[in-house]
């Protein structure tokens, strides 16, 4: 049984996170080069906000994530004209036995301790040729969150992100930051990651 983080935030979830996605998804529609045949993976798709926004111009986009009432809220945003496919399933610790086109992701990786096994794992799902977008915090003093728990990093150095990228055998990784979310405190950088297989 997966545990459900998000089970309380879920319903308004939404209101919350909307213009930031947005950003992303701009982002990665600039850097990558979609084809109206591709196949994505959303992994962390929670209501689907990205996922929507990407699969537009795409043929299909599966959703991934460990939260049962995140992917309810996305199975009630699809329409017959645009859907988003959900899986329910910890694919680090139970790997998809399938392959994708590319890997797009908006601020989940903070949630994943283990970012070797993430990476590894991921790249035998992409095709060859494929790409990964992932999309996070810089690095920042664990103010962004109001709860930490379930937070195994505090935003990432991008360098040594790309890093670890490289290492489990992505090519032209390359980090840009994206977007600056302003909170009354204090400005985050969001990043992405992007390379290929």
């Amino acid at each position: 049984m997966l545990h459900d983080n998000f089970k309380d935030k879920a319903k308004n979830w939404d209101k919350n996170s909307n213009t930031n996605t947005k950003t992303i998804g701009e982002a990665i529609l600039e850097k990558i080069a979609l084809k109206s045949e591709m196949e994505l993976l959303d992994f962390g798709t929670g209501t689907g906000l990205l996922g929507f926004e990407i699969a537009q111009h795409v043929k299909k986009v599966f959703g991934v994530d460990t939260s049962h009432s995140m992917l309810e809220e996305l199975r009630a945003k699809n329409t017959p004209e645009l859907s988003i496919e959900p899986l329910h399933q910890d694919i680090i610790a139970s790997p998809l036995k399938r392959s994708f086109d590319g890997l797009i992701s908006s601020m989940t990786l903070h949630h994943i301790e283990d970012l070797e096994r993430f990476f590894s794992t991921i790249y035998t799902n992409i095709q060859d040729g494929g790409f990964i977008a992932i999309a996070d915090l810089e690095l920042e003093d664990g103010s962004f969150h109001s709860d930490n728990s379930g937070v195994f990093h505090y935003g990432f150095n991008t360098d040594e992100l790309c890093d670890i990228a490289r290492s489990c055998g992505f090519k032209d990784v390359e980090c840009i930051q994206v977007n600056t979310i302003k909170k009354p405190e204090k400005e985050y950088g969001v990043f992405l990651l992007t390379a290929t297989k």
